[in-house]
Parts: structure tokens; sequence; C-alpha cells
């Protein structure tokens, strides 16, 4: 039989309480990579955020085909950095560059629009490691310096246009380390490179064919009735690329022409016959993820559209462990104040809204723990912020609840009746507010842009948690404490002055009706 409205089973209520939270633990410590700790932006942790605005030529916005597109070639080109942790996220028509710790000032530059470009193959052998110390690239392994200076130490032997420089370069060359020249290559010099997969070094000749002249990519699935067995990649130029491909294959039929992207070859394939259509087709080891991951590259690696450098930020380690810890303080002051406060004017209810908030904070650790190793989520001073706000709105849920308790007491019903009665008319109230405080964290998440968007995110969050906590802990802990001979009574509870005013207004308005009968 289902107990009264207000009436509840708290042993109930607090095992599912219980069970979630040894849940979200068992998660936090044994999935992934088992370190218990949230995942932290740069502000907190030191590093570099770079914001870029997407732009397309005729000012339509761009397509989410063409920005994550994007996003995969500047990822490409972060990782290529050699920091580990760096992320590249969209952000609606922006992409966010997040580099952590030291060395994230090459970030502010990745921005730039990767250049796609057509050379005829002069020379390919197998890959080999190189020798270190032979050449200016060695060196730039051995001894990182100027980031500029390498790229020109770089130009001058591997884009040189003496034959001998070439082949020392090509002999030298290492394909497993990082290329200073990746989309920094001249287009009018030959190059020195290597493929993608890192197992051929190519000498190429200038370009001849810019990759701005691609209308059209796609993966083409087997056609084994075609003699086509396995998945390929088509081709569509524009107008003036298809004549300047027409010309090109007709003068090359047998040789190789490279796809070079960011100085890096994705694709070399022979020239079997003169292509007159305006059209090609590339064919190779490809399944279809391959091939329909070549075929974007082809397609939007000479980009749609281009990116404003809307925000860049630079924060020292030290700086971030300062801004750390004072978020820290600020959130631990706030914490205090609120159970000084209740602990001075509740009592014992103020020690349940201690435990409460205690309890309401481990949730919200190991979900943030969660969210970071998941979807990545990263916890800023602005979401941290969010969290400050949200201990004064799990608070007031505490507040409602026990001033509507005290209006029970008032009205001259024990401490024990009034829980249900006071539980039916508060949660009402409980609802609306963290609806409208969720609604709001919601429409700002959606329609802020950068760290503002963590700030909705955590009050949001912690708002529905808010709800959990009241409804899972706190309820069923007043009602335990109300049942409790010892707990309830009115010297422990705090309601011992609210039970006497009560008294006294009752026989006030019990003599002030009796006077006016008489």
């Amino acid at each position: 039989m289902a107990p009264p409205a207000g009436q509840i089973r708290p042993g109930r209520y607090l095992a599912i309480f219980a069970l979630i939270v040894a849940a979200l633990y068992a998660l936090v410590f044994f999935t992934g990579d088992g370190r218990p700790y949230p995942k932290l932006g740069i502000d907190l942790q030191g590093g570099t955020r770079v914001t870029l605005t997407a732009r397309t030529p005729d000012g339509r916005p761009p397509t989410t085909e063409s920005l994550n597109q994007a996003r995969q070639i500047i990822e490409t080109r972060v990782n290529g950095m050699g920091v580990s942790g760096s992320e590249v996220t969209r952000d609606g028509n922006n992409l966010v560059i997040t580099v952590p710790g030291a060395g994230g000032e090459q970030a502010k530059q990745l921005g730039q629009t990767a250049e796609l470009n057509f050379r005829k193959v002069v020379n390919q052998v197998p890959a080999q490691p190189a020798q270190a110390g032979t050449t200016p690239q060695a060196v730039h392994q051995q001894q990182p310096g100027d980031q500029r200076e390498a790229i020109e130490e770089a130009k001058r032997t591997r884009q040189s246009t003496d034959p001998g420089v070439q082949q020392q370069a090509l002999q030298a060359l290492d394909c497993n380390a990082e290329d200073p020249l990746r989309g920094n290559d001249d287009p009018k010099l030959p190059l020195v490179t290597c493929d993608r997969e890192g197992e051929f070094k190519y000498v190429l000749d200038p370009v001849f064919l810019e990759g701005k002249e691609i209308a059209n990519a796609q993966a083409v699935p087997p056609q084994p009735q075609a003699g086509q067995p396995g998945w390929t990649v088509s081709l569509d130029f524009k107008s003036a690329g298809a004549k300047v491909w027409a010309d090109f294959t007709s003068a090359n039929v047998g040789q190789q022409a490279a796809f070079v992207l960011d100085s890096e070859v994705v694709s070399a394939p022979t020239i079997q016959q003169a292509l007159l259509a305006g059209n090609a087709s590339i064919s190779g080891q490809f399944n279809q993820q391959s091939a329909t991951d070549l075929a974007n590259i082809l397609k939007y690696g000479s980009l749609p559209l281009a990116f404003d450098q809307s925000e860049a930020e630079t924060v020292s380690a030290t700086l971030g462990v300062a801004s750390l810890e004072a978020g820290l303080l600020a959130g631990g002051i706030g914490l205090l104040l609120v159970a000084v406060y209740c602990l001075v004017y509740y009592r014992l209810l103020g020690i349940l809204t201690i435990l409460s908030l205690v309890l309401s904070g481990g949730v919200v650790y190991a979900v943030l723990v969660l969210l970071g190793r998941w979807v990545g989520f990263t916890l800023d001073l602005a979401g941290v912020a969010g969290f400050i706000v949200a201990i004064g709105i799990t608070a007031d849920s505490f507040i409602v609840f026990f001033e509507r308790l005290k209006d029970e007491i008032r009205e001259g019903r024990t401490f024990r009746s009034a829980v249900p009665r006071a539980w039916v008319r508060a949660r009402r109230t409980i609802l609306s507010a963290d609806a409208v405080s969720f609604l709001a964290a919601a429409v700002l998440y959606v329609l802020a842009v950068g760290q503002v968007k963590g700030f909705a995110f955590t009050l949001g969050m912690s708002t529905v948690l808010d709800l959990v906590v009241v409804f899972l802990v706190t309820h069923p802990l007043v009602a335990i404490a109300s049942k409790n001979k010892v707990l309830s009574k009115p010297s422990v509870s705090g309601l011992g002055a609210v039970q006497r005013l009560g008294a006294q207004h009752r026989a006030a308005r019990k003599a002030a009706t009796t006077a006016k009968e008489a």
C-alpha cells in the first residue's frame, strides 16, 4: 500500500542515492585511465586557447561538413606540435584550439587555410630512418630552436632547385620526425617530403595545379564488373582546373601526380591515360573509411572558408595554479558562510544541510571526472564560478523546505506530522525554481560562446543534481530525524522557538476570538 502524500520510506530513497554514488565512483576508478581528477581548462593548469571564427567567401554560414573537416585538418596540425592533451573542438561556427602547458604559441598560427596542391613526382623511394646530425632537419629534431629559423633552414635544403641538394635531403629526411615545413612550403619551388603513412619519400616538382580547383570529390564503392575491385576516389575539377589537369595528364602518361596537403603527400597515383573530361580517379588499397577520408581531404583540403582569430589567450602554469587556488578558496569561503548561517539559524536542520551539500559535492566531482573522460569537458574558472553560484541555488532549495516546515509547526503540528505536509507544499516551489534556473542556464549555453558556456553548463548541471540531492537525501534525512526521539527534541532540532512562538500566536488568536464573542 502506498504511503499518504508526503510520506516516504526514507531508507529506500537513501539506498537509491547510495547506489548512484557507488556506480559513479566505480566508473571513476575502474574505467578510462582510472585517474580520479577532473580535466582542467588552461586557465587552471596553464596553456594556450585560440578561438577561430569561420567565414565563407559569400558570407553564408559554413556547412557542418566543412567545419568538421576543418577541425580534423587543424587537429592534425595541433598533434604535429607534439604536445599531449591538445584538442580542437567545435563551438558553433567557431573552432577552439586548446594546448595545455608551455609551447602553445604556435597554436595561434594554426588557423591558416590548409594548402592542398598537385605536384609532379620526380622521384620516389622507400622511407628509411635518417642519420642523426647529418642535415638541418635532424638538427632541428635534436635542438629545437626558433620555428621561423627552422622553416627557412628546411626550405634551403628540401626546396632547393639543385638536384644534388635534393638527393641529399631525400636520403637524410626522417619521415617519423616533426616536419617544420608542414603547411609552410613554397608552391613555386620543388619539395622533398614524405607520404602521410611515412612509407615513402618523394622529390616533387613545383605545384602545377592548386586544390581550390577541385569542384567535388567522393568515395566510390567497388565495381568488379567494371574492373574496379576496391574503393576509389572520384574527382571533378572546375573548368580552369580541368584544362590544366587535361594538359598535364596528356603530357605525363605513365608518370605520377602527387596530391600534397600541408606539405605531405596523401596520394601519388600513376597516370594511366590522358584525362580530358575534367575528372580523375584515385585507386589504391582503400576501404570505405579511408576512401571517404581521402575524398573529404581532397574536397576540403583547400577549405571553402577562412578563419578570423577572434580570441587568443595564453596562461602560464604558475598563473593557472594561482587561479585554481583562488577558485577553490572562493568556493570554500562561500560554502563555509552557508554552513555557518545554516548552523546558527537551523541547528539540526543546518547539519543536514551541510551533509547534503557535501554529498552533492561528491556527486558533482564524480560527474566532472566522467564528463572530462567521456566528452572532453574541461573545468575552467567560469565553470568554478557556476558551481559557486550553484551552492546558493542548492541552499535555497533546503531553505524553502525548512521554512515550509516552520509554517506547519507554527500551525500547531508536531515535527513528525509537519514534515510530509511541508514537503508537499515545498517541492512544487523547488521544482519551479530549479526549472527556471535550468532554463536560464540552457539558454545562456546555447547563445553564449567561449568560457561563458562553461559557466552555463556547470550551473545547469548543478541545478539538476540539486534536485537529486534534495529528493533522495535531504527530504529522507529530515523525515528520519522527525521520527527519532532524540533528534526531534525542540532543543536539538532548533524548532523549539518556532513552537513557542506558534503557541503564543494561537493563544493570542484564541483570546481575541473569545473577547469578540463576549
